[in-house]
């Protein structure tokens, strides 16, 4: 049987390697890629249809009209100064794409959640029968967390629709580089200290572990999760754990432990002057965290990383540094 799937949220960092897999896939007949903004250029097959939406605003149901899978992957991290706003787009919008979805009459419904949605653990290795009502004070955290209670809402009513949703850790890939500097760090990190060598020591605030995956690993996920007879949740996730000594390395600095109690103020006076984009509470987020299971993937999705976490970080800090981006507004050069 051919398919149409539907990726809202195309041309950000999952979505183009999404979408790389999908035209590839030969049970795929039509791919319908959604984005607020135009790529610059063509970047896929002519039998990828692009489609200019927002996904707070613009008639959605129209869009989903005959899809065998909706996949949402949109997300607004910027501006971290206005709440109203990503909550506008990331918990009202979320909930749009899923009621769009489900009155179209969509088959299944694949959704983007994050580790970020779930409970704190730090340290702790969690499936995913744990709690998802995250860190609220941090924008992200809550907004992730809301949109699995309104999932909640539309998988209990609409039982007829597959629903599944991926709770990836952090993902990189090198083309996504410029744009997670841009998001993340700002001017104040400049592309040329991020050559190996470059800084001599990296701060860093203690209790930092993470895991990461490499955009083509989570986007083989995705396609999996969109193709196969399955459902509920998935973590995603490669090892191994990234922790202070890795990321030093990463760069080739020696690392500088600093108590997040004293580095926080410094980066909230920061963040407040409009110096760095990131808000504080994202990395409270962060430092509270659990690490991801990931054996019902592999066991029921098929689902194995292929490229180590530290390797999907060291390729995003290479980008960063080459300024290299993939031709959509998200990925765009610096």
């Amino acid at each position: 049987m051919r398919m149409r799937i539907v990726v809202v949220g195309a041309t950000g960092n999952v979505g183009t390697s999404l979408i790389d897999v999908l035209v590839k896939e030969p049970r795929v007949d039509d791919v319908i890629a959604v984005a607020r903004r135009a790529p610059e250029r063509a970047l896929w097959p002519g039998d990828v249809e692009f489609v200019a939406a927002d996904v707070a605003s613009d008639p959605l149901e129209p869009l989903f009209a005959g899809a065998d899978v909706v996949v949402h992957l949109a997300w607004l991290f910027q501006p971290t100064h206005d709440p109203a706003e990503t909550w506008r787009n990331n918990a009202v919008g979320s909930g749009r794409v899923f009621d769009a979805a489900a009155a179209a009459g969509a088959g299944a419904l694949v959704y983007a959640s994050s580790v970020g949605a779930y409970s704190p653990a730090p340290g702790r290795t969690v499936d995913e029968s744990w709690p998802t009502h995250s860190t609220p004070t941090a924008a992200y955290g809550r907004e992730k967390a809301y949109a699995e209670r309104i999932l909640d809402a539309v998988e209990a009513r609409r039982p007829e629709m597959r629903v599944v949703r991926l709770r990836p850790s952090f993902i990189f890939k090198r083309t996504s580089g410029p744009e997670q500097r841009r998001l993340f760090a700002g001017p104040l990190l400049p592309r040329s200290l991020l050559h190996p060598g470059r800084v001599p020591v990296l701060p860093l605030p203690a209790g930092l572990r993470f895991q990461a995956v490499h955009s083509a690993d989570a986007a083989r996920a995705f396609a999996a999760a969109a193709l196969g007879d399955v459902r509920g949740a998935f973590n995603i996730a490669s090892g191994p754990v990234i922790d202070r000594a890795a990321l030093a390395s990463i760069v080739g600095a020696r690392r500088v432990e600093l108590p997040w109690a004293l580095v926080r103020p410094a980066l909230a006076a920061a963040w407040n002057l409009r110096l760095v984009p990131a808000d504080p509470a994202l990395m409270d987020l962060a430092l509270s965290l659990p690490l991801l299971d990931t054996t019902r993937a592999e066991t029921e999705l098929g689902w194995w990383p292929e490229v180590p976490g530290p390797e999907a970080v060291r390729d995003a800090i290479e980008g960063m540094a080459e300024g290299v981006g993939e031709g959509t507004p998200p990925l765009a050069e610096d």
